[in-house]
């Protein structure tokens, strides 16, 4: 691996890094299981921020926008638009509004579109989602370093990851030979498939992928896509506290 696709790859790997590991020596309450307790080294806030901390550090060292053109500022409204326009799709099927609007398509969605290799998502997961992260159980400072995170870095993290390195590099190791703005359809049906199926809303989890992977393409730009990625991040953790939705987080 060249310092290119270290710096690209690095801090996404890290974040996730950092989570498996709380996860697999179950550090935090969340990650006991029936066999093995946890040991509570660390909330599961103090792992959020870690990780945060961590693979924020990784993005601002590692530079990864050096190998990018600058932001071009006529792509940031179309940017805006897209990050609004994912939220509203990430978390409208969900409601009640849409579940009195269209019950069976709302049914079809909760099933089929949410966690379609497991059981549908209990209630009890915003519980445990408020517990671990609200601002009355966490204090406000981390809960804005759990913002900063989820808005932010991993949305960062993520494009540079997935749209700046890897939509590439399944092609060619040698992935900055490639033109940005070239589209591959096998390339990018399996990223974008891929990216989905890391997130428990797939359906939103596919639009998502499809429309920061095209304006991606289209402008070759990598930091608006990151804003549009980090608009809906953001609007997603400013959306949890104030409608008690926290199994989005």
């Amino acid at each position: 691996m060249n310092k290119a696709a270290f710096a690209h790859a690095a801090p996404f790997v890290l974040w996730l890094g950092v989570m498996l590991i709380g996860s697999m020596m179950h550090l935090t309450p969340n990650t006991a299981s029936d066999e093995i307790e946890t040991v509570s080294f660390l909330s599961d806030s103090q792992l959020y921020t870690l990780k945060t901390i961590l693979a924020g550090l990784a993005i601002l060292l590692l530079r990864p926008w050096r190998y990018h053109i600058p932001l071009q500022r006529k792509n940031i409204l179309p940017a805006l638009l897209i990050g609004i326009g994912i939220f509203a799709v990430w978390v409208i099927p969900e409601t009640e509004w849409f579940h009195n609007l269209c019950p069976t398509l709302s049914d079809l969605y909760r099933t089929w579109c949410v966690r379609p290799f497991g059981e549908l998502r209990p209630e009890t997961d915003a519980a445990i989602a408020e517990q671990a992260y609200s601002p009355a159980v966490t204090g406000w400072l981390p809960f804005g370093i759990h913002l900063l995170g989820t808005g932010a870095v991993i949305a960062v993290a993520e494009e540079f990851f997935w749209r700046g390195y890897l939509l590439r590099t399944v092609r060619t190791p040698d992935f900055l030979d490639l033109d940005a703005g070239q589209f591959h359809l096998i390339s990018f049906a399996a990223v974008t498939l891929v990216f989905a199926a890391e997130h428990m809303e797939m359906l939103a989890g596919l639009l998502a992928g499809l429309c920061f992977g095209l304006f991606f393409v289209k402008t070759r730009d990598i930091w608006a896509a990151s804003i549009a990625h980090a608009v809906t991040n953001l609007l997603l953790g400013i959306y949890v506290p104030l409608t008690a939705h926290w199994e989005f987080w």
